[in-house]
């Protein structure tokens, strides 16, 4: 997915409040981020995946916790 098919993607998640799928926008985001080594965006894009993840009760949430914990961005967290 492009970059602006997945802009235009997550603001009709947003739009939707469609959680489950803003944590999934969110984290792809986050890996194309990583593929193209900007490791900042991908840190901001796993944070919103996972405060998503978090508020939807989503199990997703310790493996976007153990990927920000792995960056240096969060405390390891159990769920």
């Amino acid at each position: 997915m492009d970059l602006q098919e997945l802009d235009d993607q997550l603001l009709q998640a947003h739009a939707d409040s469609d959680l489950p799928a803003l944590i999934r926008l969110y984290h792809e985001a986050a890996s194309q981020a990583e593929q193209r080594r900007d490791h900042d965006a991908a840190c901001f894009y796993l944070t919103h995946a996972f405060v998503f993840a978090l508020e939807y009760g989503s199990p997703e949430a310790d493996e976007l916790n153990r990927k920000l914990y792995e960056r240096g961005r969060a405390h390891r967290l159990a769920f």
